[in-house]
């Protein structure tokens, strides 16, 4: 068995998408810019002012995620308690993208503070999500079990929010058995 080489179709190797060219060259410009801009304040305002600038950037993104994570935690507890009623949805709808601008914050770097920061401010997060909604629309991405299926189903809002509970129960196949406990003599 050998490691490392590529499949040939008809004798040309695979062809690998723009994505997957592009992504490790944005990502290393990014990592470029954010290390500029931080020696460009770090001239101007002082080596003490960007770490203040960086630790407050992971405080306050440590507690936008936290809030958001009990803020779910909360929908979930309320929602298996009364399973006849769905969980209203806020006005800022989910919290993707307040965890995605709490991440970005908890990121070092002045950009990123920047995109996390227009991820948690209402009009550019409205803004962000409808975009990306329309995008996903566009694309026809909706097949199932795909990442355009999982963003419609997330924005799903059914008024009655009716739940079924119920198991499925195979009476076609025998049960198998189970190893981790006692086996009972049939």
């Amino acid at each position: 068995m050998t490691f490392g080489t590529q499949q040939t179709v008809n004798g040309t190797p695979p062809r690998r998408s723009l994505a997957r060219r592009l992504v490790p060259l944005g990502v290393a410009v990014w990592a470029v810019l954010e290390i500029w801009l931080l020696m460009l304040v770090g001239e101007a305002a002082g080596g003490l002012t960007v770490l203040a600038l960086l630790a407050g950037g992971v405080l306050a993104g440590s507690y936008v995620i936290k809030r958001a994570g009990r803020r779910a935690w909360q929908r979930l507890t309320q929602s298996l308690q009364q399973p006849g009623t769905a969980p209203q949805a806020e006005e800022g709808g989910g919290n993707a993208l307040t965890m995605l601008g709490g991440l970005l914050l908890i990121v070092p770097g002045f950009l990123s503070d920047a995109a996390g920061l227009l991820c948690l401010f209402p009009p550019t997060r409205k803004l962000l999500r409808t975009s990306v909604g329309r995008r996903l629309d566009r694309a026809g991405g909706y097949g199932p079990g795909t990442l355009g299926d999982a963003f419609r189903q997330a924005r799903m809002h059914q008024p009655d929010g009716k739940v079924v509970q119920g198991e499925v129960i195979r009476e076609d196949e025998p049960p198998a058995p189970r190893s981790d406990g006692p086996q009972l003599p049939r």
